[in-house]
């Protein structure tokens, strides 16, 4: 029992700061600093931006900037903290894999997924924040997240019951899965927002978050013009800085306007899953208004930060949300799938 509730502990912890580099990333990007330090994993060669500028570490093509630098490297730091973090998780989880309750391939998956999102951190930075493998790099980064939470909501399960029933004469209720078809409807609208999380991942590589810089409209116009072919191609020439992006106008509305398009999409599939819940399963009630919850303030925030103008402070509080709503999504799922 003990072993469970610091494998929970842990899982929360390391789900709360994959939360922080997440969005810490987003911030990163946002401030055009991905290329803060142009070489991986030391910047410019050295543990810390402090150590390079007092090294004189940069160069006429790549200036050393203090900000772009720390920014950068505090981003690595929490995720080499989570990296260790993982490796603790799974290392327990091994020690104690014959105590029942213990997720171990759970807890195991975790390790090849820190270790390949180290490399597309690397690739991000040598490839010059290519836009598909930043796409990469974040959706690797939610996916993180995502199993983190999944971990602790397994675990905390799992402790409960060991707790109910340990209690000598206690009535432990038995918590059946809801239907099937709810179930499947609540999956839908976790596919269609995890597909509406890499179309924004996709706007925000390409630099298109300004290309629609009214609302509700775009460009003026309810259908603008707009270049789908080269929006979506997803081969990116290497060898090009794409910081700050390349596309042309056309290209970066067609991105934001589907962007937009799939907003509608994924809202719909959860407004409909939500309210199904809450009107036929009880026990999924919290879940499915955590789900309205964070689907209404990312509404609120997407809005708002096309009618004032992108300041950073939503831009980047739209990344948080994007994953609160992710992970109200993934509790939804779960509720409906207790046993």
């Amino acid at each position: 029992m003990v072993r469970i509730h610091v494998l929970r502990r842990l899982a929360f912890a390391g789900m709360l700061l994959a939360f922080c580099v997440v969005v810490f990333g987003a911030y990163v990007r946002l401030t055009n600093a991905g290329l803060g330090c142009p070489d991986w994993p030391g910047c410019y060669g050295h543990a810390t931006p402090a150590a390079a500028a007092a090294a004189d570490a940069g160069t006429t093509a790549s200036p050393l900037h203090v900000g772009k630098a720390w920014r950068e490297m505090i981003h690595r730091y929490a995720a080499g903290a989570l990296s260790i973090l993982v490796f603790v998780v799974a290392g327990l989880a091994i020690f104690w894999r014959r105590q029942p309750g213990i997720p171990l391939a759970l807890s195991l998956s975790l390790v090849p997924l820190i270790l390949f999102q180290a490399l597309l951190g690397m690739w991000t930075v040598t490839h010059l924040v290519n836009p598909t493998i930043v796409t990469l790099h974040l959706i690797f980064g939610l996916t993180m997240l995502c199993l983190l939470w999944w971990l602790w909501m397994t675990l905390r399960r799992r402790s409960t019951s060991s707790w109910s029933a340990s209690i000598p004469g206690g009535v432990v209720a038995a918590l059946r899965p809801a239907p099937q078809g709810l179930r499947t409807l609540a999956t839908v609208a976790l596919v269609l927002l995890a597909l509406q999380i890499i179309l924004g991942g996709w706007t925000s590589t390409h630099y298109a978050a300004t290309a629609c810089p009214d609302f509700p409209k775009c460009q003026a116009s309810w259908w603008p013009q707009a270049d789908y072919d080269s929006a979506f191609d997803p081969v990116r020439e290497f060898g090009i800085n794409y910081e700050g992006g390349n596309l042309a106008l056309p290209a970066r509305v067609a991105i934001h306007f589907v962007h937009r398009l799939g907003a509608i999409i994924a809202t719909l599939g959860l407004l409909f899953a939500a309210i199904v819940t809450l009107r036929r399963y009880a026990s999924g009630r919290w879940a499915a208004t955590a789900v309205l919850a964070a689907l209404a303030l990312q509404l609120i925030i997407g809005i708002s930060m096309v009618t004032r103008g992108f300041p950073l402070w939503l831009a980047t509080a739209h990344n948080a949300g994007a994953a609160l709503l992710l992970l109200s999504a993934l509790a939804l799922n779960r509720t409906l799938r207790r046993t």
